[in-house]
């Protein structure tokens, strides 16, 4: 069974000048930005969208990413830290000491808030065109770039799994632990690559995408199902928040509501 068994302990910097430190969870979003602008791209050409309201839509999907996902972590994990501390929250530094530390802490349930409240802005301001249009079309990268997050995620360590009590699993070494884990990490990140197969075929081999919020519903419901899922592997990202609300913990509570909001938008009768 030693084939099951992953010894993990990777430096998640990738080099470090000063207190400056490239890391690989950073290289991971410039991928995932850089990869959704690809691909984003491609969509506007299709639906003949002039590409120069491509870099608008770039600003605005990286600064809701980075504040609604940064915000959103410390709103439902940590917020006596958002009270006490805002600057540190939306600034990536520490001032005492002064010392660069990058967007670590971010939560995937602020980031999907802040990307619809930005999309609602860019839709009125310089799309011109509905919310759903460009939610529909967004969750697309969205849902590939997820999953390179996710690696970032591993390699910081990070967002661990549960015991296996087996031979199976990670070891984290960098935690100081002796014993396998699940790697909830890649479980994530390979279902955000089969949502994204799930997402593009649909977009352009069916005509789902001529009801306004269909593509963005399935998201939505496949998105938060495997997150609800994949949280019983998963260790509480706050403790105390294993048994939260009816032996839920804080991102299943989190979850359930954003399903549901995913099968109305899909299923609501439009004229």
């Amino acid at each position: 069974m030693i084939l099951l068994h992953i010894d993990w302990n990777p430096s998640p910097e990738i080099f470090k000048i000063g207190s400056f430190a490239v890391r690989y969870y950073s290289l991971m979003f410039v991928i995932a930005f850089m990869l959704g602008l690809h691909l984003m791209k491609k969509i506007f050409i299709k639906e003949d969208i002039p590409l120069e309201k491509l870099d608008s839509l770039f600003i605005y999907a990286v600064v809701a990413t980075l504040l609604g996902a940064r915000i959103g972590h410390f709103l439902f994990y940590d917020p006596k830290f958002l009270i006490e501390k805002p600057l540190e929250v939306i600034l990536p530094v520490k001032f005492s000491p002064f010392r660069f530390t990058g967007f670590a802490g971010l939560a995937s349930h602020g980031a999907a808030i802040g990307i619809i409240i930005a999309m609602y802005l860019f839709s009125k301001k310089v799309l011109k065109k509905p919310l759903l249009f460009i939610l529909d079309r967004i969750t697309i990268p969205v849902a590939i770039g997820a999953m390179f997050v996710r690696f970032g995620n591993l390699m910081n360590s990070e967002i661990i799994g549960k015991p296996t009590n087996s031979d199976y699993g990670f070891v984290f070494q960098r935690l100081g632990e002796d014993f396998p884990r699940h790697p909830t990490q890649l479980y994530e990140a390979f279902s955000y690559l089969i949502i994204f197969g799930i997402l593009w075929f649909v977009y352009w081999k069916t005509n789902k995408k001529e009801k306004l919020g269909y593509i963005f519903g399935l998201f939505f419901v496949l998105l938060w199902s495997v997150r609800f899922v994949i949280e019983f592997f998963k260790e509480a990202q706050v403790e105390g928040r294993e048994d939260w609300i009816l032996g839920l913990n804080t991102g299943q509570v989190l979850s359930i509501p954003l399903i549901i909001l995913g099968l109305y938008i899909m299923f609501r009768k439009t004229k």
